[in-house]
């Protein structure tokens, strides 16, 4: 223990980040970054930008931003809400919301910051487990409670919730705050965004990072009752005034403009989950039912941990979680194709090597 620590600091357990390493290059399908590029139009942005303009603050409020987040959502101003990416919109609503008597609910298999954050800001929680199949199950959060967080499609697994089923969750529990964390919501699940004007406790947190490549920019932002996004200003506005600079806000918005090229990557990494998902099967592995842009794998004869270790020597990164019930699974992020091609052409090496021990 450092003798300057605080006890609750001191007890911290952080999150960690998949592998970012700097030893070699790798074919890295570990972290969920998407294999395309942001749409081109940023390219002209920032080189044109004005840099003249970086010695100034910010606007405060992101309010060109959020109008036009607004306006692409169908929703007022007032029902959107910018952070410096969606950890920090996040964590932001942990404090807000989630300080109450009674332990928060969200997965046992879920978001590993999620558990970080309670430890933070000292929110107790408990841990609905996943059905055997990986699947959340509703009525697991019919109880007392002082708030919800689910992700949409689930992390690490990538199974999604119907909407029907975030219907019921909403209608079980009026009194608490209803969080669903859509990082990955564009490959292939149902947007709870359609609720919020049925329902005024659920917030829906969204990213840059994934779908619109930009996880470089650190951009999130929230869509939910305007009550609800007037308690994260107040809370941004307590820790941090100007959390969006001038240059982030402009490439986000040529990103937002560009909704062909948004769509034609959104679609071509579906279409690369499908022929790796059949691919992977081929050569043994049970793939889970995914609605993101990764797919939880397990083998039926070769260990997760083995698997990940020599496919990190053949300068291939997935990801690999120590963790009760999923120690036998790999998170592998879907690449461009011929990154999916040298992953196959890897494994196929090392699951039919000869002589293995």
């Amino acid at each position: 223990m450092n003798r300057y620590w605080s006890k609750q600091i001191e007890a911290l357990d952080p999150y960690t980040p998949g592998e970012q390493p700097r030893d070699q290059q790798y074919i890295k399908l570990n972290t969920n970054e998407n294999p395309y590029p942001p749409s081109p139009s940023i390219a002209g942005v920032i080189r044109d930008y004005d840099i003249g303009r970086l010695r100034r603050y910010p606007d405060p409020e992101s309010q060109e931003l959020i109008e036009s987040l607004a306006t692409y959502h169908g929703l007022e101003s007032n029902q959107v809400f910018v952070g410096n990416g969606s950890d920090e919109v996040l964590a932001h609503a942990f404090q807000a919301f989630f300080k109450q008597d009674d332990p928060i609910l969200f997965p046992d298999i879920s978001y590993s910051f999620y558990p970080v954050y309670c430890k933070l800001f000292q929110i107790e929680y408990q841990q609905p487990a996943l059905d055997g199949g990986f699947c959340i199950t509703i009525r697991d959060y019919a109880s007392t409670n002082g708030g919800i967080i689910i992700p949409n499609p689930n992390a690490p697994t990538g199974i999604a919730l119907e909407i029907a089923a975030i219907r019921e969750l909403l209608a079980d529990n009026p009194e608490s705050v209803v969080i669903i964390d859509e990082a990955y919501v564009d490959y292939g699940a149902e947007s709870a965004r359609q609720l919020i004007p049925e329902f005024p406790n659920l917030l829906v947190v969204r990213t840059f990072s994934k779908s619109r490549s930009l996880a470089g920019l650190r951009l999130g932002y929230a869509l939910g009752h305007k009550d609800l996004i007037e308690a994260l200003q107040r809370v941004k506005n307590s820790f941090n005034s100007y959390p969006i600079d001038c240059l982030a806000s402009a490439v986000a918005l040529a990103s937002i403009a560009d909704e062909d090229y948004f769509q034609e990557c959104r679609k071509r990494v579906i279409a690369s989950r499908g022929r790796l998902t059949t691919e992977l099967q081929q050569l043994g592995f049970e793939v889970f039912q995914s609605s993101s842009n990764f797919v939880l794998v397990r083998h039926d004869k070769e260990p997760a941990e083995t698997l990940y270790l020599e496919l990190k020597a053949a300068g291939i990164l997935v990801r690999y979680f120590n963790q009760a019930r999923i120690e036998n699974c790999l998170r592998i992020s879907i690449g461009s194709d011929p990154e999916c091609d040298a992953l196959i052409a890897a494994l196929n090496t090392i699951i039919n090597q000869e002589n293995r021990s």
